[in-house]
């Protein structure tokens, strides 16, 4: 049973690497080192390895804790941003979620932060995802993107982390403000939560402009039709 693989991997990688730090003089041609795409528990700490070695027991046994599902809407819950910067961010959320799982993971958040000019460490990236991580299931939801934003807009990233680089040098893209600093581009967000009518003035531009789209759309067919019937 693949699961069953998993555990026994985990709990090989973890006996390995306590045994590692038990023996530091040991050649490091004495353990044997798997691939990182092929072994689940590469680069992780014995700690970190013990506790997806845990769970995974769990899950074996059925006592896995259930995990609550609950539905996530952007536009109520991030009231800061304005739909039209959601928006923005969200393309960007998927145009660097190349596996299209709905999810940035480690490998995908190293070829975002080197987009932007600010390549991060292997460990600089697990502290990355660690840090909005909620779930703890080492990459990044949509949810936990947005609250990259949040976190900065609130000044609760530190100036030089690799959080706050991604959020500063990515206002360019999800700015719909038109500023040219990550300062403004913040203040714009807090002043936006000043304005609680904004939000409903867009949903009615939407629904207005889907309208008058309908409307044109009806005018062409009636018009279609009356030269239809001209010829006939």
């Amino acid at each position: 049973m693949a699961s069953e693989e998993l555990a026994k991997k985990l709990q090989s990688r973890l006996a390995a690497a306590e045994e590692a730090e038990q023996n530091p003089e040991t050649e490091q041609s004495a353990v044997p080192v798997q691939s990182q795409e092929s072994d689940p528990g590469c680069g992780d700490t014995p700690s970190e390895l013990a506790t997806k070695l845990n769970r995974r027991l769990d899950i074996n046994d059925g006592n896995a804790p259930t995990r609550t599902t609950r539905v996530f809407n952007p536009y109520t819950e991030f009231k800061e941003f304005s739909r039209k910067q959601i928006k923005d961010m969200e393309a960007m959320f998927k145009r660097f979620d190349t596996g299209k799982d709905g999810f940035i993971d480690l490998m995908e958040l190293k070829i975002l932060m080197e987009k932007l000019g600010a390549p991060q460490t292997h460990l600089g990236l697990k502290n990355m995802i660690r840090e909005v991580d909620e779930d703890i299931d080492g990459k990044l939801s949509f949810r936990e993107f947005l609250l990259i934003f949040r976190r900065a807009a609130a000044g609760e990233l530190q100036e030089e982390s690799g959080l706050m680089a991604l959020a500063r040098l990515s206002e360019i893209n999800v700015s719909t403000e038109g500023v040219m600093g990550a300062k403004d581009f913040f203040e714009a967000k807090v002043q936006a939560l000043s304005q609680s009518s904004k939000f409903e003035a867009e949903i009615r531009e939407e629904k207005e402009e889907r309208k008058k789209q309908e409307v044109e759309k009806k005018e062409r067919q009636a018009a279609f039709k009356q030269l239809q019937s001209a010829f006939s």
